[in-house]
């Protein structure tokens, strides 16, 4: 059973003369982590946000097999930004729990304390969040995101804003989180140099679904001309080499 089913989803915003995604299928099977890939514009966020119910849409959407209205408490995102008053003190304590009940029990307490523990973050806890630099926002965000243990994680460039050892320690994070945490992720991603030693799958989108498969069936020179419309400089990595999911997870992921 897919851990997330995408039927005919299409969303065309009022005022467009075309949808911003067209009748876009796909699925994500549990375990595994898939990126959506594409052109700026194409329809990435837009699909996120519809899986999350943030924007209306035609089609259908399942989270492990049920109606994505009893799904919502499954599913985990970590937006690109949050918005906030950058005035209000607010630490990254107090972010990490909002989505948790007001008065916490026990169980809410060992799930925050976890996802401290695996971001690597408890010297951070009590700063406000506008003093962070780009790497512990992102870990902030994906604290936040999973402290109701979520079985579903969906990422809106997750690598944004931070410098390429941090993109390699979030993604190395991710695949832990797969790995050992038995979380099913969806990203949206523009590094194709990390798409080819993370993803398990590929999803190449350009408001259509031009291409699905491994990286080593999807990115190549010809299928990225005809989504960017020119082919992007790209070493691809023998992807096997740097996926064990039965091993530990990298040392950068701590």
């Amino acid at each position: 059973m897919p851990a997330l089913e995408v039927v005919n989803l299409t969303v065309q915003f009022e005022g467009q003369d075309r949808p911003a995604v067209d009748s876009v299928s796909f699925a994500v099977q549990e375990g595994t982590i898939a990126v959506l890939i594409g052109p700026n514009g194409c329809g990435k966020s837009t699909v996120l946000r519809a899986i999350l119910g943030l924007v209306p849409f035609r089609g259908t959407v399942h989270v492990f097999g049920g109606p994505l209205a009893d799904s919502y408490r499954k599913i985990g995102y970590a937006p690109q930004r949050l918005a906030f008053d950058q005035t209000l003190p607010l630490t990254v304590r107090e972010a990490i729990r909002m989505p948790l009940p007001r008065r916490p029990g026990s169980d809410d307490e060992d799930s925050f304390r976890h996802v401290v523990e695996i971001l690597g973050i408890e010297s951070i806890l009590d700063r406000p969040l506008g003093m962070l630099s780009g790497g512990q926002w992102k870990r902030s965000l994906i604290a936040r995101a999973l402290v109701t243990r979520p079985r579903l994680l969906l990422l809106d460039e997750p690598e944004a804003g931070i410098d390429v050892t941090g993109e390699q320690t979030i993604y190395g994070l991710l695949e832990h989180l797969v790995t050992e945490e038995r979380i099913t992720a969806l990203i949206c991603s523009h590094e194709l140099e990390l798409v080819t030693e993370y993803a398990d799958v590929v999803l190449c989108l350009n408001r259509r679904l031009l291409g699905s498969g491994t990286p080593e069936k999807v990115l190549t020179p010809n299928a990225l001309a005809s989504l960017f419309g020119a082919t992007p400089a790209l070493y691809l990595h023998h992807h096997e080499l740097h996926r064990d999911r039965h091993g530990p997870p990298p040392e950068s992921s701590r």
